[in-house]
């Protein structure tokens, strides 16, 4: 009787995904490249062999959302690899600090994942990370969607070039580096193949997709051939006011599946305090391109963000911004106090105000907002509209789910009753909306 030796089991790996949607896709594409390497993949952290803690470091709530799961699971004996944006910021300290930390891994160096889990198993504590990030998955890369069924984010564009005062996501991700237009419509197509209705497309700036690789903006280009693909809605996230160009406003017009939904990360509305922002290209186009989406995209859905609090913000910059979001009357809006981020430029400006400050004034630039929402969710009062099934529970006829106006995870939610399979598109009437919500029924 022959003796054959079984080969030993490779360990259990579980994922504990931190950050935006960015961050997601690469804890998806780990999970991807671990499975296809015959990783046993949980999402049980207490059963895992290994953690992996994919963290975010973009303001401070966020670094004390990645380092408080550290502590966590040291606390409870866990082996941790920590990767993403904490990593590529803090990677000494975190190897100091935290000595069940067994590997730190960089932003553009988690397509690696798998060769370091395997020096990890041979005792080596991993130091994986670029300087310079300049990885980006393709449609090639093996991944695993933790999203609903139905939805999908898809990455255009890793990077930025811009230097925001405020903003240290160019120190963590590197430069702009665009994904070409066929592998990006080829991963939609699978995609769609897998039953996604919605594919959301992300970057740190969508509008500007493109210029590194083609010498120019191509989005238009981006949006007409996804317009090919056979997914009911593609909703685009992060586009910057001035890359809303005629032609790209032609485009969404143009492509039926591109939904009218604009994401304007606009930040603040005063001349001084976007100056200061290192944003002033964005105060001299404000309301003139606020008013030509209006017209050129009567239907569309405006959302947009807004920092609270700069350095030297008076309470004249404040009201200005208070006033600019009284006149436009965005459909969705949030408000951000600021953060002081080490390592960017508004780091060290004088005239920093107490959290108290910003506090006050973000609750009240809300306030501000709210009414305004209400009445733009009641204007879809007695409407019959598309809405995505995402959640439900088919015994009591209770469903949860979007229409386009709301993108997943940052918006509101449809509330229905009747029947529906879940990842859906029904038809349904709204019956009553409050601020954030609409409620309605299925129509058969």
């Amino acid at each position: 009787m022959l003796n054959i030796a079984r080969m030993p089991e490779k360990p259990t790996i579980a994922i504990s995904h931190l950050g935006c949607e960015k961050n997601r896709i690469d804890s998806e594409h780990m999970l991807g490249l671990l499975a296809q390497a015959g990783y046993q993949v949980d999402n049980n952290e207490e059963l895992a062999d290994y953690v992996i803690v994919n963290t975010c470091s973009f303001i401070e709530a966020a670094r004390e959302e990645s380092v408080r799961t550290l502590v966590e699971l040291a606390e409870a004996d866990q082996k941790i690899l920590i990767t993403g944006c904490l990593a590529q910021h803090f990677q000494e300290e975190l190897l100091e600090e935290i000595p069940e930390a067994l590997a730190v891994v960089g932003t553009g160096d988690y397509g690696k994942i798998v060769d370091v889990i395997e020096r990890v198993e041979t005792g080596e504590r991993v130091k994986e990370i670029s300087d310079e990030p300049t990885y980006i998955a393709d449609e090639t890369v093996p991944r695993y969607r933790t999203t609903s069924e139905a939805v999908a984010y898809l990455r255009v564009a890793e990077g930025c070039d811009y230097a925001c005062a405020f903003c240290i996501i160019p120190h963590l991700r590197g430069k702009q580096r665009s994904r070409p237009i066929e592998s990006i419509v080829k991963e939609a197509h699978s995609l769609a193949a897998q039953g996604v209705k919605e594919i959301v497309l992300i970057s740190q700036i969508t509008t500007n997709y493109g210029v590194d690789l083609y010498g120019e903006p191509k989005l238009a280009e981006l949006l007409r051939a996804l317009g090919e693909v056979d997914v009911p809605w593609v909703r685009m996230h992060y586009s910057y006011p001035t890359g809303l160009t005629p032609k790209v406003i032609k485009a969404i017009q143009e492509t039926p599946n591109v939904l009218p939904y604009l994401d304007l990360p606009l930040q603040h509305s005063h001349p001084d305090i976007l100056r200061a922002m290192n944003r002033p290209w964005q105060g001299r186009v404000n309301d003139g391109i606020i008013r030509r989406l209006r017209e050129a995209l009567p239907e569309a859905v405006l959302r947009t963000t807004f920092i609270v609090g700069f350095p030297g913000e008076t309470e004249e910059h404040f009201q200005h911004l208070c006033d600019f979001v009284a006149r436009h009357q965005f459909d969705l809006m949030g408000a951000f106090t600021f953060s002081p981020e080490v390592g960017t430029k508004a780091y060290d400006l004088p005239q920093q105000l107490s959290q108290e400050v910003m506090e006050e004034r973000r609750d009240r630039l809300m306030a501000l907002q709210q009414p305004i929402a209400a009445r733009q969710n009641q204007a879809c009062v007695g409407e019959t509209v598309d809405v995505l099934i995402e959640q439900g529970k088919p015994s009591t006829g209770e469903f949860i789910g979007r229409s386009a106006r709301f993108a997943p995870d940052v918006d509101g939610l449809v509330y229905l009753q009747g029947k529906a399979p879940l990842g859906s598109m029904v038809k349904a009437k709204i019956t009553h909306a409050d601020v954030y919500d609409l409620y309605g029924t299925i129509e058969a």
